[in-house]
């Protein structure tokens, strides 16, 4: 974020109440508290937030307090306790939503319902309000009052097997994809379009983010990929899966990796030319050769055999001086050493 949006953040003003817990929800309101909004955490009196106990350190656990992840997602909010059961929380809920410009929550379906503060409720308070329901499988439909977490709603979405390798291993990746992508930038997207609305129009309205719809939503490749084929690609043997040798992740000798992805021809061909195979130039998907074929896996193995030979710092500096979309693949605690990260833009507005 630039000095002057610093100063006059776009948000600036608008009021937030968040219900939410764990992650999806209070990492979508952290980001309008960057933006300038004045979020107001609802903790219930008890236990509150579960994410107050996930990933603590030792000695968070033996001082009973909050882990380091609690603090990031909520240090940029106002904390308010209230049990929403009682008629005095359900007042001072409504109080705040009444000044409020949005509500975002995360309770299965019906649950504002019957705890009297459902949308026609909130709606009749403040008719300019947004509210926000992030749920695993959206308000409607036989799944809407079944419990889940990302793994549950990335397998149903067709995203989890897809992750497999050639020998048909699947592999669970330590990135919450449905509950950051289906659910916080989801409902960061339909929270702005709503607020905007609400902005030009003076109505708000309620915005249903299922994580699970949202993921198949977005699963646009693998969804057109068996369109067009007439079927899935097997684990492993898709354009971008593994299938194509110029798109993938090769070991190097020291037991590294690089991500290749020389998607385009001319990608592919500087590629060729750092690792001194001029001829492996014309194989190549835009050319004809079919990913997941026996061609292809065949020189896949070729390339896998050749990085093999060399340790991962014996590629970089090579690949760093050619254009050709091969980095390597860094341990989460290698990124904040490595040039591209900037911790000054890492809650910027834009980058």
């Amino acid at each position: 974020m630039t000095q002057a949006a610093a100063a006059d953040p776009p948000l600036a003003g608008l009021a937030v109440i968040d219900l939410t817990r764990l992650l999806p929800g209070p990492l979508a309101t952290r980001q309008l508290a960057l933006w300038g909004a004045e979020v107001t955490k609802v903790e219930d009196p008890g236990a509150g937030d579960d994410m107050r106990r996930l990933l603590r350190s030792t000695a968070d656990a033996e001082a009973e307090r909050p882990g380091a992840l609690f603090h990031h997602l909520n240090d940029a909010k106002q904390g308010l306790r209230l049990d929403l059961r009682s008629a005095e929380g359900r007042e001072a809920l409504l109080a705040l939503v009444r000044r409020a410009d949005a509500l975002v929550e995360g309770f299965r379906p019906g649950v504002m319902e019957r705890l009297g503060l459902g949308w026609d409720v909130l709606h009749q308070a403040n008719p300019r309000l947004v509210m926000c329901a992030i749920t695993g499988y959206g308000q409607q439909g036989p799944y809407a009052q079944r419990a889940g977490h990302d793994i549950n709603y990335i397998a149903l979405a067709g995203v989890l097997g897809q992750t497999g390798t050639a020998d048909g291993e699947l592999a669970l990746p330590n990135f919450q994809i449905a509950d950051l992508m289906g659910g916080t930038q989801a409902a960061l997207s339909g929270l702005l379009a709503a607020l905007l609305g609400a902005q030009r129009t003076g109505r708000g309205r309620f915005v249903d983010i299922s994580m699970t719809r949202e993921v198949w939503r977005h699963h646009v490749i693998g969804r057109f990929e068996a369109q067009a084929q007439g079927q899935p690609s097997a684990p492993g043997r898709g354009l971008l899966s593994g299938g194509a040798p110029c798109y993938g992740l090769y070991r190097t000798a020291d037991g590294r990796h690089l991500a290749v992805g020389a998607l385009e021809l001319k990608f592919w061909r500087a590629l060729c030319e750092v690792v001194g195979r001029p001829a492996w130039a014309g194989a190549h998907w835009s050319l004809g050769q079919v990913p997941g074929s026996g061609e292809a896996l065949q020189l896949r193995a070729e390339l896998a055999a050749l990085l093999a030979r060399e340790p991962l710092a014996h590629w970089v500096p090579l690949f760093e001086a050619a254009d050709c979309c091969v980095t390597p693949v860094l341990r989460i605690d290698e990124v904040p050493q490595h040039p591209w990260f900037d911790a000054s833009l890492s809650n910027a507005l834009s980058s």
